[in-house]
């Protein structure tokens, strides 16, 4: 039944406030894949989305605020498959596997999204830390919770602390986005394809679950 699953992240944008702001959205969003960065500026934005550079501030207040919506905007969508995948009559450990894979795809579709989160919880103001914690890292850790305790009660999992888990698989899959500059400067490496993203799919199913799965007599 897990093969019946559609486990790639479906491209949504979910609506925002009115029309302008959606295009302010979806233009940092492409440009930020296009350079591979999330330093664009006001002007670089509002000449992709072909609105005044002046209306950040009336939809979004400054820059950081819209960053902020374009990191909810994209995070909403991850939470729902979440809920989605956590309600599914599978095995928790086909859940395990495909939340993995999920993670990975997520970070794979959305590139800039791991340094949005780098920068507004560590760069940016405490208002917006606190709201990324809140619409990503609480509804994430509380998935992890869930899924773990139901594995543990199936006889799936051996028992597992969520915030360990969240910090191990959470920490890997961005460390391949974030950290590949410098493994690229060191090993060679090149940049995130989507074979790299099997490949690493595969790998951290085989690295988590033989650490966590009980194992029969």
């Amino acid at each position: 039944m897990a093969s019946q699953l559609n486990t790639s992240m479906p491209v949504r944008h979910p609506s925002a406030k009115n029309s302008t702001a959606e295009k302010l959205l979806v233009a940092a969003s492409e440009l930020m894949i296009e350079r591979s960065s999330i330093e664009v500026s006001l002007s670089d934005i509002a000449q992709k989305s072909g609105v005044n550079a002046a209306l950040v501030k009336y939809h979004f207040g400054n820059k950081d605020g819209l960053l902020l919506a374009l990191l909810a905007r994209d995070a909403a969508t991850e939470v729902e498959n979440l809920e989605y995948l956590l309600a599914q009559p599978i095995q928790p450990t086909a859940k395990l596997k495909l939340h993995i894979a999920g993670i990975i795809r997520a970070y794979h579709q959305f590139p800039y999204m791991n340094r949005l989160i780098h920068y507004l919880l560590h760069e940016s103001s405490a208002e917006a830390a606190d709201e990324v914690s809140k619409f990503f890292v609480a509804p994430l850790l509380d998935f992890h919770r869930r899924l773990l305790a139901e594995g543990t009660r199936a006889g799936e999992f051996r028992a597992i602390d969520p915030v360990l888990f969240y910090t191990s698989l959470i920490g890997a899959c961005d460390h391949l986005f974030f950290g590949r500059h410098a493994m690229s400067r060191a090993s060679g490496v090149g940049p995130v394809t989507d074979e790299v993203c099997r490949q690493y799919i595969k790998h951290m199913e085989a690295l988590i679950c033989g650490g966590m799965l009980r194992r029969s007599e």
